[in-house]
């Protein structure tokens, strides 16, 4: 069903509300806006007739918003954001399409990027963009199409591939610890945690049925690029997902005296918003990494 056209004000309506929400000021709304005061004005009086409600509060000196005014055009600035991403989307997008992808650093830099070139290859015309996003975020005031995910898989209104699970390592550099230990010998050394994932070490202890006491003291980062450079200059023991500790332990630069890696909780996942589904560019993606990804299930359980 159409919407009422009583509903849909002009854009230029809608961008000097938000603009006088957000600036405070006429004359800034006006000068960001490349319009006159009056321009401005008369623009929110085109916006109140057609809403059928008063939103601006005039007096002598200044125009500010009514509350409910205000409310709306917080609302409405999201829609303006995705607005303007889909038309610049339309006028750059490349022939065989563009995908916009969020990435986690680490995972991101050690597992997908050496397997890039093959997906470039396979499809030359296909421009991937990416950038970096910690945590999860609302796809609806971003501009990405799909994102790089670790966690349970739990993202509201989106779709997921699962891509590989993960096992944590303890390693540390070599002159800290190079001997085989026992696993609760871990507890004498300073602990590196990741700010991600405050629970990995008690996670990774009770797999080794060993028995400490929570919370775990030592220092905490906030990305694993970090960590990596902490554990290799003797600072503390790191717990590591395998792949990214892997081509240290090979050359020696680190170690793992303090047992086997421990399967971790979450799993890593590409996940993307169910509306963007049948996008050409992301469908050819996820396909081909559906070629790279570990089986559903690659450890008893």
């Amino acid at each position: 069903m159409m919407t009422p056209r009583r509903f849909l004000p002009s854009i230029a309506s809608l961008r000097a509300l938000e603009a006088l929400d957000r600036l405070g000021s006429a004359s800034a709304a006006a000068q960001e806006l490349s319009l006159t005061q009056g321009a401005v004005s008369r623009q929110l009086q085109a916006l109140e007739r057609q809403m059928g409600t008063p939103m601006v509060l005039r007096d002598s000196k200044r125009l500010a918003l009514s509350d409910p005014a205000r409310a709306y055009a917080a609302e409405i600035r999201q829609a303006l954001h995705q607005i303007a991403q889909a038309s610049l989307r339309l006028q750059a997008r490349p022939a065989g399409g563009r995908l916009n992808l969020a990435i986690l650093p680490a995972f991101g830099m050690r597992w997908l990027m050496p397997r890039l070139p093959d997906f470039a290859r396979q499809h030359p015309d296909i421009t991937v963009n990416m950038g970096t996003e910690l945590v999860p975020f609302n796809f609806a005031s971003h501009s990405y199409d799909a994102a790089l995910h670790y966690g349970d898989a739990e993202w509201p209104g989106t779709d997921r591939l699962l891509l590989r699970h993960e096992r944590m390592i303890p390693v540390c550099a070599p002159d800290l610890r190079s001997e085989a230990a026992e696993a609760a010998e871990v507890l004498a050394f300073p602990l590196m945690h990741i700010q991600t994932r405050p629970d990995a070490w008690a996670d990774w202890l009770a797999a080794q049925e060993v028995t400490a006491d929570l919370p775990l003291s030592g220092t905490i980062y906030d990305q694993y690029s970090t960590i990596v450079q902490a554990a290799l200059h003797g600072l503390g023991v790191a717990l590591l997902p395998d792949y990214l500790a892997e081509q240290d332990l090979a050359t020696g630069r680190l170690a793992a005296p303090f047992g086997p890696g421990a399967e971790a909780r979450g799993a890593y996942y590409l996940v993307w918003p169910r509306e963007r589904g049948a996008d050409l560019a992301l469908r050819a993606f996820r396909d081909w990494l559906a070629g790279q990804a570990q089986p559903e299930d690659p450890l008893p359980r």
